[in-house]
């Protein structure tokens, strides 16, 4: 026992969770099991490290105790353990997971086969993002209730409806072979991605952010990358959430308002985050076309590295997004991109695009579409127009600092216009 305290405990079990977990899951093949026999051996911990000190390993005891756990459970219920009998002959007619193949290191990690199980496209895209945050990012059910402004009871409910998927349609616990690597890649870094949007802009609620959700994805955009460091998309994923992340302190004033980011004080960017992230953007961009990650984070590095909000380099941020059009269309990367050319090339040149925008969709709900246009036609002085937009935005707007930042605007442009 190493009985240092340099380590919290609740660090170690962070840390050693989902690995833990991964394990246990390709032994024995059964989520309920790992995930039972995985807490069993952390309240063990909790009862004799603070006693003790914790061990120079702690991820060899935690896994010697839990698989004792689960030698006695399967011993108890041998109904259960025929069940995990007939899983383990359809892990082993799969083959064995290609994961040291397509990492390069050499060194199989369980975690990647978790991954990609729980963003297995069978499984619904709620149902996904709830059981990566329970078994990767060892959220309770109530927490992950809680990241989503949902019931606990329907966060359980999608952890597991996805768990009896995996069981009953016998999704195999296994890191896809090279050849399939591009096409399910992407859900995992979807998943990660759909993480960190909820910490960095909460879909509703009184807060903007949920900071430590946010830290969560990065933390396992931080597995990943090592996991699959072959992988540019993975360093464009990393790159992006940590040039972002790296504007939180001046993203709220001091009465928690949103402040845009030309409003932001950037003395209050974390400046390590900015230096390693745009680090990562040379990798991702670095050999081969480029990936969508890679190419948001660019534009997030440009913001970043500008000294202040006059010396943005809109001309190649507009690039950017062109290139991103390309390999990633949609209408909220076209209202971004019209936004930038409103920046490089004046208001009307930006009006003209998101007006070429208002019959799509996907925008006709989304808030950040009006106020946008709000915006230019306040820089334009259509004043009445402009408070119309916003008020728009206001009805669709679904947190508290949203709904008071667009209030601030309307009464600007009213105030005004009068």
């Amino acid at each position: 026992m190493d009985g240092s305290t340099g380590m919290s405990l609740e660090s170690v079990f962070r840390e050693e969770h989902g690995r833990l977990l991964a394990t246990l899951v390709r032994r024995y093949g059964d989520l309920d099991l790992a995930e039972d026999v995985t807490s069993d051996a952390i309240e063990a911990a909790l009862t004799h490290w603070p006693t003790d000190g914790v061990p120079t390993k702690p991820g060899a005891w935690l896994l010697t105790t839990a698989r004792r756990r689960a030698v006695d459970r399967l011993r108890r219920d041998t109904s259960y353990a025929a069940r995990l009998a007939i899983l383990q002959v359809d892990q082993d007619r799969a083959g064995p997971a290609p994961d040291a193949d397509v990492t390069g290191s050499g060194i199989p990690d369980d975690r990647l086969q978790l991954f990609f199980t729980c963003a297995h496209p069978a499984l619904g895209a709620d149902d996904r993002v709830a059981l990566t945050l329970r078994c990767l990012a060892h959220l309770t059910t109530p927490e992950v209730a809680r990241a989503f402004l949902i019931s606990p009871s329907t966060a359980g409910q999608r952890i597991s409806r996805a768990k009896k998927k995996i069981r009953d349609a016998r999704i195999p616990f296994r890191v896809p072979d090279a050849a399939e690597l591009p096409e399910r890649l992407p859900g995992v870094l979807q998943v990660v991605y759909s993480v960190f949007t909820e910490g960095y802009a909460a879909s509703s609620g009184e807060i903007l952010m949920r900071v430590d959700l946010a830290d969560e994805a990065i933390r396992l955009g931080r597995i990943l990358r090592t996991l699959l460091p072959r992988e540019r998309e993975t360093a464009g994923l990393l790159a992006l959430m940590l040039l972002v992340h790296a504007r939180r302190n001046a993203r709220t004033g001091r009465d928690g308002e949103i402040m845009m980011l030309d409003e932001q004080d950037r003395s209050l960017w974390d400046r390590e985050m900015i230096a390693e992230g745009t680090s990562l953007v040379v990798d991702a961009l670095t050999g081969g076309h480029p990936g969508s990650y890679g190419v948001q984070a660019a534009i997030a590095a440009l913001h970043d590295e500008a000294s202040d909000a006059s010396t943005v380099d809109w001309p190649q941020i507009v690039a950017l997004y062109g290139v991103l059009s390309s390999i990633a269309p949609s209408p909220i990367v076209s209202l971004n991109r019209a936004a930038a050319v409103a920046m490089r090339d004046g208001p009307a040149e930006g009006l003209a695009l998101l007006e070429s925008l208002a019959d799509e969709p996907l925008l006709q709900n989304y808030h950040p579409f009006p106020a946008a246009r709000g915006d230019l036609l306040l820089r334009l002085d259509r004043r009445p127009e402009a408070a119309q937009q916003f008020r728009r935005a206001l009805e669709l707007a679904r947190t508290e600092p949203e709904r008071k930042h667009l209030r601030r605007k309307i009464l600007h442009t009213e105030t005004f216009d009068a």
